[in-house]
């Protein structure tokens, strides 16, 4: 299977993970509104995901992936195989500490991440959802170790698919559980917390067929002998090694949400709850296009060095910036100019009024400014994962945080919440220009002839797109058609289209051969 169906298989399926997202934060917003509880909420969820992006998808994925890859290259599959045994029996240990210490310290994590919530009456429920969801943090670690198996196999399709299943759980959870829960005097919130654990336990249950169908299931062992065999296997300690700076660079990263939310839990009432709303909305491209071309990639980028083909691997490299260009600007410029119309179609109903609308897009035009930094980083940190060199991208994650909080420090008295996402934005920025300009200097990649005429043209055909959505974000009123919700759905479709469809024919026009990047 060629890069570009790879990538296109698990961004389709990243698709339907966002939009089956979409319905559920839909769904969640109508009924529940913006209150301190649903700050609250999550806040508490934000915990258990923070430490799954640093021990699960974070750091353990950009050490472990690299070193399978490069030992099923060296030594075959038998390798890989006790590799896997080995690293999922230590993996395994590490989880049931973690999650016994996060429902034992669950206040002291909310306090860390969101104090604010003690004036507003929210704090003790926030530390009850906490310790309801810690324990995901368990079962989406082990989805990230057999993703990680099953795209080194290149077999893309459950990884990215499994998602699905959490969204599904959390949209039953709002539509049966709450009322449920409702019905007996509970906060129906807390139905919430019961979609969580369900949608985590379902993602890890779909990757076992598959990984059995390659034999390739890990088998942790439960004794103390396992653990120390597990503990001295060089692969291992391979992976531990590249995992310390990740780790340290992962968390440098989750530290800058985390110092956010504490900022954001002491501005007004709902700040948590529109900021997270305009990440939903930013997750679309980033994860359709960035996670989608680093998960595709990374195996590949291993693969590639292991053999020493260091043109395949610069010319990887370069395919992937190329596409991040080609569909992460108009994408960017989509989220600045018609912020306001995708935030009232998608979140303006039930409990969701007017002011959420505003509030919420401007959150998202913050993220705008940088959506091109967020989906480049995906592609360039890889290119140093696959090199098995995770200290440089630490270093620079250590960099951009301290220059986000600067810039927080001055911004956010008079931006308010939209400041946090604009300095998200600009730390991305620079973030994925110094990781860029690293990987160059390196001589990693070679920048490939025709980079200036492909910009030029990938300029011309979003300036078109811009008067387009220009036109349409002030032609109509979009919160005003609230009453009419299919014909403001309609209209946005309609927009959208025409959008794509402007975009490539003119991207077309100029010249462009949208056909190489299929090639790949």
């Amino acid at each position: 299977m060629s890069l570009f169906k790879s990538a296109s298989t698990v961004s389709l399926l990243t698709l339907a993970s966002r939009v089956t997202g979409l319905v559920r934060d839909v769904l969640m917003t109508s009924v529940f509104g913006v209150s301190a509880m649903t700050d609250a909420f999550n806040v508490a969820f934000r915990i258990p995901n923070l430490f799954r992006r640093v021990f699960g998808e974070g750091a353990f994925s950009q050490a472990f992936v690299p070193v399978l890859a490069a030992t099923k290259t060296e030594h075959g599959e038998a390798g890989a195989r006790q590799l896997a045994d080995h690293v999922a029996t230590l993996l395994t240990w590490v989880l049931v500490i973690v999650c016994l210490a996060g429902v034992v310290f669950a206040p002291l994590m909310v306090w860390a991440m969101a104090s604010g919530l003690e004036t507003k009456g929210s704090f003790d429920a926030a530390v009850v959802m906490t310790r309801w969801m810690f324990p995901y943090i368990g079962f989406m670690s082990l989805v990230a170790l057999a993703g990680g198996i099953l795209n080194t196999w290149r077999r893309f399709a459950v990884p990215a698919a499994s998602p699905v299943l959490l969204n599904v759980a959390l949209i039953l959870s709002i539509v049966i559980g709450a009322p449920w829960f409702r019905r007996h005097g509970i906060e129906p919130l807390y139905a919430q917390c019961i979609g969580v654990l369900v949608g985590g336990m379902l993602q890890l249950a779909l990757q076992i067929p598959a990984l059995r169908g390659l034999g390739m299931l890990p088998r942790v062992g439960a004794s103390l002998a396992a653990l120390r065999t597990a503990w001295t296997d060089p692969g291992t300690r391979r992976v531990m090694k590249l995992m310390l700076p990740a780790l340290l660079g992962v968390s440098v990263a989750q530290l800058s949400l985390l110092i956010n939310t504490q900022i954001a839990s002491r501005l007004a009432i709902g700040s948590v709850t529109w900021i997270t709303s305009a990440d939903r909305l930013m997750e679309f491209p980033t994860a359709m296009l960035g996670v989608a071309l680093g998960v595709v990639l990374m195996p590949q980028l291993a693969s590639a060095r292991a053999a020493k083909d260091e043109q395949r691997y610069s010319a990887m490299l370069d395919w992937g910036l190329r596409l991040v260009v080609l569909l992460s600007v108009p994408c960017a410029l989509a989220l600045l100019v018609f912020a306001r119309p995708l935030v009232a179609v998608l979140y303006n109903n039930g409990a969701f009024g007017a002011l959420d609308v505003e509030r919420t897009t401007a959150a998202l035009m913050g993220y705008g400014l940088g959506l091109v930094g967020l989906v480049a980083i995906k592609v360039l940190a890889p290119g140093y994962y696959a090199k098995q060199d995770t200290r440089t991208p630490m270093l620079i994650a250590i960099g951009v945080l301290v220059l986000t909080q600067v810039l927080n420090f001055f911004l956010v008295p008079l931006l308010q919440h939209a400041a946090l996402t604009l300095t998200i934005s600009i730390g991305a920025l620079v973030n994925a220009g110094w990781l860029l300009t690293g990987l160059i200097r390196r001589g990693s990649y070679v920048p490939e002839p025709g980079w200036g005429r492909f910009l030029l043209q990938v300029i011309a055909a979003t300036a078109v797109l811009a008067l387009l959505l220009v036109w349409g974000n002030q032609h109509f009123d979009w919160v005003g058609l609230a009453a009419h919700r299919l014909l403001r759905i309609g209209l946005l479709a309609a927009l959208m289209l025409a959008a794509a469809l402007v975009y490539f024919t003119v991207l077309t026009v100029t010249g462009l051969k949208l056909r190489s990047f299929v090639r790949r």
